[in-house]
């Protein structure tokens, strides 16, 4: 494992930056408050950065006053909104996204496995890191936090593509000892002391932030998931990782290698695997207990709509577990998931919800990708917002980048009535301009 330091992000253009534009900013979470009056439209806004952060927001008139020394950079009508945050994907996966007809175990063996593999070559997983930021970003993403292989290798990859960039990247070592191929299983003791060196060279360094990741219940044994409770425990602000309830075949094999315990989640729970800074991938298939459980102890489940309907795992109930105060954030869930896109992601949610009888509003699909995404990292001040203090990762979205989006938006009433097309239709055509600690990076 290398222990190189990572590389400074690159410096912020000039002293101050102001960026035009309209602007949508929350002022309350849509969820526990009227959707439609959660966030502030600036018709005609200005965000100011000033060395990777944002200093302050307001009406463009005012701030083009306050500081007229500052570099303009005016994207018009186009819609400034904090960086999209992906709360669960998986790197080394990128190759293989889109790949044809399995569920959960078959992809496994048949996809994921044998493309792991191959993160044990820095070099590959150098250039796979830097792939997968690079189409994250192409597509409004400025974090993320993924999965990477049970190579410590794919693990500093990934942390130095993403220092490269300037990102915030939450990431872990995969911690798998049974159930997979000899190339990818390490044992207990080696998930420890591999995952223990991976945070002491990485959390915190610069943006990175780590994540203790047990892949999921039926790939680790008691012994590795005991290890990986207590490496959490002497790390707590580390979050933690892991898949839960995702397809009806793996809670059958979970109750098979787990007899003794009541249900899925209270695997997790023997293990001191549950509770704040836990994110918990999918949760489609919860029980009364568990979605109580989830919500007393403060953890987090995240929402990967794409990847549920490709790999058909169900439908997730994203108004009732946010009624019942769980953090949720968004994903791609990569490869998996079947698109880089944030905004298919919205997509995806607001068609599942739609299947679930309680349609997310467009405030709603935008806080899961934002703001709600950061809160379910615990990160949630410093991004997911243009609160000033927080980092400058803004992006500008073209409301009418296809001829479809732009002659539904100018019938638009509203903002987010203008907004909805882009969500439901939009791409990486959408996205104008990426910026992260502010740098433009597109």
């Amino acid at each position: 494992m290398s222990s190189a330091k990572p590389p400074a992000p690159a410096p912020a253009h000039g002293p101050e930056t102001l960026l035009l534009g309209q602007i949508v900013d929350f002022t309350a979470d849509p969820f526990t408050s009227p959707p439609e009056s959660a966030a502030r439209h600036l018709s005609r806004g200005g965000i100011l950065l000033r060395g990777g952060r944002i200093v302050e927001i307001g009406p463009a008139s005012q701030l083009t006053q306050a500081y007229p020394s500052a570099r303009r950079v005016d994207y018009g009508a186009a819609l400034l909104l904090p960086g999209f945050i992906d709360a669960h994907c998986h790197t080394p996966q990128t190759g293989i996204i889109a790949s044809w007809g399995k569920r959960l175990i078959d992809w496994l063996n048949g996809y994921t496995f044998p493309e792991e593999c191959r993160f044990g070559d820095p070099v590959y997983a150098a250039t796979i890191a830097g792939r997968h930021l690079d189409l994250a970003l192409a597509h409004g993403t400025t974090s993320l936090s993924s999965f990477c292989t049970s190579h410590p290798e794919s693990v500093t990859a990934l942390f130095q593509a993403a220092q490269a960039r300037g990102m915030a990247v939450v990431a872990g070592k995969v911690a798998m000892d049974r159930n997979g191929p000899p190339d990818l299983l390490d044992t207990p003791q080696r998930a420890y002391d591999e995952s223990a060196a991976l945070i002491k060279g990485w959390h915190r360094q610069g943006r990175a932030r780590y994540a203790i990741t047990p892949r999921f219940a039926p790939t680790s044994t008691p012994e590795q998931l005991e290890v990986m409770g207590a490496l959490w425990a002497e790390h707590p602000d580390c979050p933690m990782q892991t898949h839960l309830s995702e397809q009806i075949e793996e809670l059958a094999w979970v109750a098979d290698l787990f007899p003794k315990d009541e249900d899925y989640l209270a695997v997790y729970e023997r293990f001191g695997l549950v509770g704040p800074g836990a994110l918990f991938g999918h949760a489609i298939h919860l029980t009364a207990r568990e979605r109580a459980r989830l919500a007393e102890s403060g953890s987090a489940v995240v929402h990967c709509p794409t990847s549920n309907t490709f790999i058909g795992s169900g439908v997730f109930d994203a108004m009732g577990l946010a009624h019942q105060r769980i953090p949720i954030g968004l994903a791609t869930d990569t490869g998996g998931g079947s698109s880089f896109s944030m905004l298919r992601s919205m997509a995806s949610a607001y068609e599942m919800s739609q299947l679930n009888g309680a349609p997310l509003h467009p405030a709603h699909l935008l806080w899961l990708a934002t703001a709600g995404a950061a809160k379910a990292l615990r990160m949630e001040g410093e991004i997911g917002t243009l609160e000033p203090g927080t980092a400058a990762d803004v992006i500008a979205l073209n409301l009418a980048s296809t001829p479809a989006i732009a002659q539904r938006a100018a019938r638009a009433e509203d903002i987010w009535e203008a907004l909805f097309p882009t969500m439901m239709m939009g791409d990486d055509r959408a996205v104008k301009a990426v910026w992260v600690a502010g740098v433009n990076r597109r």
